[in-house]
């Protein structure tokens, strides 16, 4: 991907690398590496995506085990041009559990984006 007129793009496609090479440090959505002191193993970024009309927060319905909620935590997955994927995750008091649930969003929909802390997800 190659999108210099995106800076939410920009910022998702470099969380996105750092999901698959893992490292550790630091603070910020931007920070080059992935994880801090707490927690070395961290393979997630996970985020919160706000509304570009409303700047309401975005929640996400899933379906795990059996068990239905709704979620405003993801992890992304993929990015192709303006379009992310992201996978929905469980949030239990900052333990963070993939769901097999996606979707797919045109980035000129997200007016910001919100890093919480790297975290090591599981069920990835």
């Amino acid at each position: 991907m190659n999108n210099n007129d995106n800076c939410l793009a920009n910022l998702l496609e470099k969380i996105l690398l750092l999901q698959h090479i893992g490292s550790n440090d630091s603070s910020g959505c931007d920070r080059p590496i992935l994880g801090n002191i707490n927690q070395i193993n961290a393979n997630t970024r996970p985020i919160n995506l706000y509304c570009c009309c409303t700047n309401a927060l975005w929640t996400m319905p899933y379906d795990f085990n059996g068990t239905t909620g709704t979620s405003s935590v993801f992890r992304i997955e993929s990015l192709n041009d303006n379009c992310a994927t992201f996978r929905i995750l469980i949030d239990n008091d900052g333990n963070y559990t993939a769901t097999d649930n996606f979707f797919i969003i045109d980035l000129d929909y997200v007016s910001c984006i919100k890093c919480l802390e790297d975290s090591l997800v599981s069920n990835i």
